[in-house]
């Protein structure tokens, strides 16, 4: 039998990055996975890639910020598939203008609707069916920036993260007594889309230095199958080549 076989995994940003490379990690070790986004042509590419491998998958477009649609499509699909036993809490975003003196409140307002409470209107969406099952485990993807501040993460998406930490310890706090239990994963620089929003423009050989989304799917296999009387609230995750940050990738003045 396969790792996860007959468990079902929902993923958000599920189309590209993180949230791909733990899609189909979790599919080829005989999950069903729901893949969830915003971008239906993404999320249909990765289904069909599971497919060919012969795994299951569902499509279920979705903005994780829209608390009423998510409450929908949160019913929907454990009518459907009857238990949800992993949450992965990947959808994120960064805007270009990130510093205090350029940010924008409407700027604000969107990185903290999608990274944070987008993330615990996934929450509110299985604690049902966790609870039912006495079983489940959330995983967070948060950052570096959710442990230290810096220039290059821009205040909103710092803010986003430190409360996503913040949030994913609660629940390791409180959400045990129902047979539950989440993971804070903070990794470093990503090799994902995200990066191109950044000034600064790495080349190739500073990227492939980068830990790379696949590496973030191993973690997550290794969280997943830890013995269930056992608990990882956090994890910090860097490359083996950690960079200290230049003036011009953080926008300090040097």
């Amino acid at each position: 039998m396969k790792a996860f076989e007959g468990q079902v995994v929902w993923i958000t940003g599920a189309g590209t990055g993180i949230g791909k490379a733990g899609a189909l990690m979790f599919a080829e070790d005989g999950a069903t996975v729901v893949l969830i986004g915003r971008r239906r042509k993404e999320l249909s590419e990765v289904a069909d890639a599971i497919g060919k491998s012969g795994g299951t998958a569902v499509v279920e477009p979705l903005d994780v910020s829209d608390r009423e649609a998510v409450r929908a499509a949160g019913a929907r699909l454990i009518d459907r598939l009857k238990r949800v036993d992993i949450l992965v809490n990947n959808a994120g975003l960064n805007v270009v203008n990130r510093r205090l003196e350029e940010v924008t409140a409407e700027d604000w307002d969107h990185v903290l609707a999608v990274n944070l409470t987008g993330a615990f209107n996934m929450v509110q969406a299985v604690m049902p069916a966790m609870r039912a099952q006495k079983d489940g485990l959330v995983i967070n993807v948060a950052s570096t920036a959710a442990r230290r501040v810096s220039g290059v993460a821009g205040i909103a998406y710092s803010a986003s993260k430190f409360g996503m930490l913040g949030m994913s310890l609660s629940l390791t706090q409180e959400a045990w007594k129902f047979g539950i239990r989440a993971c804070c994963l903070c990794p470093d620089d990503v090799n994902t889309p995200i990066m191109a929003r950044r000034r600064f423009k790495y080349p190739p050989e500073v990227l492939a230095q980068f830990i790379q989304p696949e590496d973030l799917a191993a973690t997550m296999r290794f969280v997943a199958l830890m013995p269930k009387n056992t608990s990882i609230p956090e994890m910090v995750i860097c490359p083996t080549n950690v960079r200290p940050y230049t003036p011009a990738e953080s926008g300090v003045p040097s």
